[in-house]
């Protein structure tokens, strides 16, 4: 086998050009894929997580049936006290877990005195929020971001406090109809501005959750949801698979389960947008293929068509049909090998250059993102793997009609 390779090795540099030209090919391929992964992964990255940081978390856990009916936002199917401490204990003794928050959500009349319009509310505690949503003070544009507000005040959101023409500092007062159908209102000062996010919850305000018990009259420590920040969102599945299963256990019937548990994938558009880049990656890879079968095939059956009368030699004096075929088998290996190589090579270098050009762009009303490209070794695995075994896989016909050609109607041959 070792004399083999060496034959196939020396082939491959008495072919110099066509070697080299075969390689650029390969290599070109490699780029392109290993370039698109790290661009649109580090794209896709940083789209998930000013969603997932500024406003969702990882996941979030509900009463059963909320989801269904949240456009109306309805109490009726808040979280109790009971089962909000079965989910924060279960929640405090995962070690993937990082924070988590309970929210209440509501719908409310807001008025700046002069005019009354509708507003959707987060009644959220401000240091497990930002714990859980570390980003969501980036999305504050005016007003005071030491700690998110305090009891009594309220973050606005910014078409809303624009149309009113409401301002940091300014008065403003909420009524919220209660669980029972009765309606309070209850002032609050304006502590912030915040800008809008694309999405379900995007142009949410904000206020103390204290005040928005207070404001629909809940005597209990019930929430409507929890949302929860992961250590690391690629065990988000692995969690979910922890979580999941034990929540679903607590029924009140036999066949009512408690509890619903989302990823954040399913509370946002925008998981969309990373699936057609995931669906992208499936293509370019596809493209590759092609590139490097077509470009393999081709070089090999110029390899054959040309050296005819060396397989007819090496056939006369002995040399088997297996040989011959894995010949031209490791020569295709050894251009694939190659091509991978240098392509590696250069994507690392090309992503260590975009990284370093600090490349900025505006994602919604996100400014100024710096694009931070990154290659995981699962990526460059996977594609030299592909590339390598299809490098071979284009030799195995030019291979196959070398080591069955007739040694003398090769001989003859002109």
């Amino acid at each position: 086998m070792v004399n083999i390779v060496k034959i196939a090795f020396r082939n491959l540099r008495r072919y110099q050009r066509r070697t080299l030209l075969t390689s650029m090919l390969i290599t070109l391929g490699v780029v392109a894929v290993l370039l698109f992964l790290a661009v649109s992964g580090s794209f896709k990255n940083m789209m998930i997580g000013q969603i997932t940081d500024s406003m969702l978390g990882h996941l979030q856990i509900h009463q059963r049936g909320y989801m269904a009916a949240i456009d109306t936002l309805p109490l009726d199917r808040n979280l109790d006290a009971q089962q909000v401490a079965l989910v924060e204990n279960l929640l405090s003794e995962h070690e993937a877990v990082e924070a988590f928050s309970t929210r209440i959500k509501l719908g409310a009349l807001f008025s700046n005195y002069t005019e009354t319009t509708n507003i959707r509310l987060n009644g959220v505690e401000p240091d497990r929020e930002l714990r859980t949503v570390p980003l969501l003070l980036d999305r504050v544009v005016q007003g005071d971001k030491q700690g998110l507000l305090e009891r009594g005040e309220i973050v606005v959101p910014e078409l809303l406090a624009r149309g009113m023409n409401v301002g940091v500092g300014d008065g403003v007062v909420l009524v919220a109809t209660n669980r029972d159908g009765s309606v309070n209102g209850q002032s609050f000062v304006v502590r912030g501005i915040v800008e809008g996010v694309t999405g379900p919850g995007g142009r949410d305000g904000f206020i103390h959750i204290e005040d928005a018990r207070s404001l629909l009259r809940l005597e209990d420590r019930e929430v409507s949801e929890i949302a929860v920040r992961l250590k690391d969102r690629q065990q988000l599945e692995q969690v979910m698979a922890a979580i999941g299963p034990a929540l679903e256990a607590i029924r009140v019937h036999p066949d009512r389960p408690v509890f619903e548990v989302h990823a954040w994938e399913r509370l946002t558009p925008f998981a969309n947008i990373a699936r057609m880049i995931d669906l992208m990656t499936v293509f370019i890879k596809v493209m590759l293929v092609a590139i490097v079968l077509v470009s393999i095939m081709n070089v090999m059956v110029m390899a054959v068509y040309e050296r005819i009368n060396e397989i007819g030699t090496i056939a006369a004096i002995g040399t088997g049909p297996g040989k011959i075929h894995s010949l031209f088998l490791v020569e295709g290996l050894l251009l694939g090998v190659f091509g991978t190589v240098l392509g590696v090579l250069l994507s690392l270098v090309s992503v260590l250059g975009i990284g370093a050009a600090r490349i900025s762009f505006d994602f919604g009303q996100q400014k100024g993102l710096i694009l931070d490209p990154i290659l995981y070794p699962g990526d460059i695995i996977t594609t030299a793997l592909i590339v390598v075994a299809i490098a071979v896989l284009g030799s195995l016909h030019p291979a196959w009609k070398a080591a069955k050609m007739d040694p003398i109607t090769a001989l003859r041959h002109v």
